[in-house]
């Protein structure tokens, strides 16, 4: 099984260069049934993108989780920190074989009634 993440494009771009190897999140799937993620650059691009295996999930404290992720976060501490606000925990999806689809998906135009998830939906 796979999971459709909503990604900022901002975020999507430092994947593609490789300075982004942790996606961070309040909560995750389910796992081992996850093995792959499936990338929904959120608008204005709107289309999915490519796709990730994942290589861990690392499950911390938040300020934890950010020495030990820190170096190819692709975020500033600062961002980090208000995303976590009052959080006690944090997870980090590693990122390993990224595929960057050579014809991005429009899925408002592919599957009927498509919604970005807000977080993450599970895709077959």
């Amino acid at each position: 099984m796979k999971a459709l993440l909503s990604i900022k494009p901002e975020f999507v771009s430092k994947i593609f260069t490789g300075e982004k190897i942790f996606e961070y999140r309040k909560a995750v799937f389910k796992r081992p049934m996850v093995k792959t993620v499936v990338i929904y650059s959120t608008m204005p691009v709107g289309k999915i993108v490519g796709e990730f295996e994942i290589e861990e999930i690392i499950e911390l404290p938040p300020q934890d989780l950010w020495y030990k992720t820190s170096e190819r976060s692709g975020i500033s501490k600062e961002f980090f920190d208000r995303y976590f606000i009052e959080k006690n925990t944090a997870f980090a999806i590693k990122i390993k074989n990224f595929i960057r689809y050579e014809h991005p998906v429009d899925p408002y135009l592919t599957y009927s009634n498509f919604k970005a998830p807000q977080s993450f939906k599970y895709i077959d």
